[in-house]
């Protein structure tokens, strides 16, 4: 993870291209992975791929508008935050949007400091954590990660680990509130799969659970697991 940066992935969808590349070089200042798109077909096609945490969207866009684009994405997700850009002339369309979940919507042409604060309320509805320049994840009741030194600490005290129960939480720390399926966990610790491998991840989860504050680790049951936060 890159110093100072929010490890989120944005998904920024504007068919004007030189206001979409303007916030594009701006939000790459502050997140780990932005995508762009310019057009509705495209973007969703990226979210498929990628997965994003965040959504910004505009509602006027070719070939899939952001409001059909934001209702085949909710018929699956509805976890990704979702900020949504519009003209003053569009307001009548957000009556329709509101259903779909919005974290925030704004009005065009936005300035950078309207898009950052959007993006603060995001943040708070992600997670309950700040990302320090130390690389410290803070979590609740007195909990770090420690990105560098991927070292779990409790009241700035180590805690201790195996070593396979720290490769399965550095997979899950890179992939905050996104599942990572049961075979991505079990290559990255064992390098191959069989159900014999399958079980003891089960059991080092179930360890992993007694040393993390409650309900850190979510079964996303039959697919893996997520680290929620």
């Amino acid at each position: 993870m890159s110093e100072n940066k929010f490890p989120y992935t944005i998904l920024f969808v504007e068919d004007e291209d030189a206001t979409r590349e303007n916030y594009v070089r701006f939000l790459k200042k502050y997140y780990e992975n932005v995508y762009e798109a310019g057009d509705g077909e495209e973007a969703y096609k990226i979210y498929k791929e990628r997965k994003p945490h965040i959504l910004i969207v505009d509602i006027n866009l070719p070939k899939l508008s952001g409001i059909n684009l934001l209702k085949k994405i909710r018929k699956d997700d509805h976890s990704i935050k979702v900020i949504m850009l519009t003209a003053h002339s569009e307001t009548h369309y957000l009556l329709e949007a509101t259903e779909l979940k919005l974290t925030k919507y704004l009005i065009k042409p936005i300035t950078r400091n309207e898009l950052k604060n959007a993006l603060n309320l995001v943040l708070q509805e992600l997670s309950k954590f700040t990302v320090s320049p130390k690389k410290l994840l803070i979590l609740k009741d007195d909990f770090s990660w420690n990105y560098d030194l991927k070292e779990l600490l409790c009241e700035e005290k180590s805690v201790p680990l195996t070593n396979k129960e720290r490769k399965i939480l550095t997979v899950l720390f890179s992939n905050i509130n996104k599942t990572c399926d049961y075979y991505e966990i079990i290559y990255e610790v064992w390098y191959d799969y069989n159900d014999d491998k399958l079980d003891a991840l089960k059991t080092i989860i179930k360890n992993l659970r007694k040393k993390l504050p409650k309900e850190t680790i979510d079964n996303d049951f039959g697919v893996g697991y997520k680290l929620k936060l």
